[in-house]
């Protein structure tokens, strides 16, 4: 089978972009969504919140979906549900792509496109990957799978319930459980500061009264069959447990939210080169890695705050990618390396091509602590351009600065931009 552009995945960011990339008159195209319906995690996400900035009102995650799957109907844009993309490679030329693909009905068959839009999403760091100790027992869960439970399929994972990290899922877990009955006891935070939106923090704890425990971790899990009680403690600057902090603390259900790992393997296989801070792909101003014709958008390129974002940027890498299809995407020229600096974690995209960049062109970044009275700071080869003051900063807020083609022309011959925080004393 041959097609000219597949887009892997079938939640926000692939609807998205391949509703994009339909518009601007690619038809030849196919979405691949390995869960049983399109709409990816939002399909879950039964809280409101959704849409504000993309369509002017107040959404829950299912009726953000259905708005981009209705439009993907419209277009008749096709797709294949149940549909798991086992391997990405590419022609021995390099120019075509290999998906190879299985599901029930045809089994395994392989798809040649000209050009593909990763949108994989990503997935929850497990407790393997947290290296907690103690049994094994039944009332573990990931903030995700349980809210999948309650929401989906009106399963309650307990009643009595801890929760290791501060992040969105794990915030809205918190209200949710309380508000089906459960006795949510804690969040315990490792790091001190909250990895979750500021609204999420008010309107899912404070609101009612679940106690926010910074700087605090999980040391030991009590329970064979079921979990009985988890011990918490204390952390110090390190991250690591302080004696005699240890708390006991009742419970039959623990909860982890403790961040989201892009889902990349694909990516790895096909040789794209990655971003070791962010874990997703490393991509230019058109969303395109260093692999011609292959583009990336939405947590699979780094995790968002904002569905809204996901879907703007995945109408972009759409439109990018089209483009590219239809040979109107400029050859690459002068490359412009963007780093972030002092205080910024990492910066989407990470290079700027002079030839392919519009007008305009936003890049989105996170801080990697909390910062106060700071101000965000752009320089060209050093010098600073501009200069943005911020009352507060957030590892949990993605920020963004917008560079203009023309200020970039005038300062002829640069080579790099960094994005920085320079706190005011």
């Amino acid at each position: 089978m041959k097609k000219e552009l597949v887009i892997i995945g079938g939640g926000p960011a692939g609807l998205a972009a391949a509703i994009a990339a339909k518009e601007a008159g690619i038809n030849d195209l196919l979405i691949l969504e390995r869960d049983a319906r399109l709409g990816g995690i939002l399909n879950q996400c039964i809280h409101n919140g959704f849409g504000l900035h993309t369509f002017k009102e107040e959404l829950t995650g299912p009726e953000y979906a259905g708005k981009y799957i209705d439009k993907a109907l419209e277009l008749e844009i096709p797709y294949e549900l149940n549909t798991m993309v086992i391997d990405l490679t590419q022609t021995s030329e390099g120019k075509e792509k290999l998906v190879t693909v299985m599901n029930r009905e045809k089994g395994l068959y392989t798809i040649e496109a000209r050009a593909v839009i990763l949108a994989m999403g990503c997935r929850e760091r497990s407790r393997g990957a947290l290296n907690i100790p103690g049994f094994r027992p039944a009332g573990i869960y990931s903030a995700g799978t349980a809210q999948r439970y309650v929401n989906m399929e009106g399963r309650m994972p307990g009643r009595e319930v801890v929760i290791l990290g501060s992040g969105d899922i794990g915030l809205i877990m918190a209200r949710r459980m309380t508000l089906e009955g459960a006795k949510v006891k804690l969040v315990a935070e490792l790091m001190p500061y909250s990895g979750g939106l500021k609204r999420n923090i008010v309107q899912c704890l404070d609101d009612f009264g679940i106690p926010l425990k910074l700087s605090h971790t999980v040391v030991d899990i009590k329970g064979k069959e079921r979990v009985e009680a988890v011990v918490v403690a204390q952390v110090d600057e390190q991250l690591k447990a302080i004696p005699g902090t240890e708390e006991e603390i009742s419970c039959d259900t623990l909860l982890l939210s403790c961040g989201l790992i892009p889902e990349n393997e694909l990516s790895g296989n096909l040789g794209v080169t990655m971003n070791p801070v962010t874990n997703g792909p490393l991509v230019d101003e058109s969303l395109e890695t260093d692999k011609e014709g292959v583009f990336a958008c939405g947590n699979v390129l780094h995790v968002h705050d904002l569905v809204d974002y996901v879907s703007e940027e995945a109408s972009q890498a759409g439109k990018r990618a089209a483009a590219y299809l239809k040979g109107e995407l400029e050859e690459r020229g002068r490359k412009i390396l963007i780093r972030a600096v002092n205080g910024v974690h990492y910066t989407v995209p990470s290079s700027i091509d002079m030839q392919r960049m519009e007008q305009t062109q936003v890049v989105r970044f996170r801080v990697g602590n909390v910062y106060r009275d700071a101000a965000v700071e752009v320089a060209f080869d050093g010098k600073v351009v501009s200069s943005r003051k911020k009352k507060v900063l957030a590892p949990g807020e993605m920020e963004q600065v917008i560079l203009k083609k023309a200020d970039l022309e005038q300062a002829e011959g640069i080579k790099e931009i960094s994005v920085s925080i320079r706190r005011d004393t």
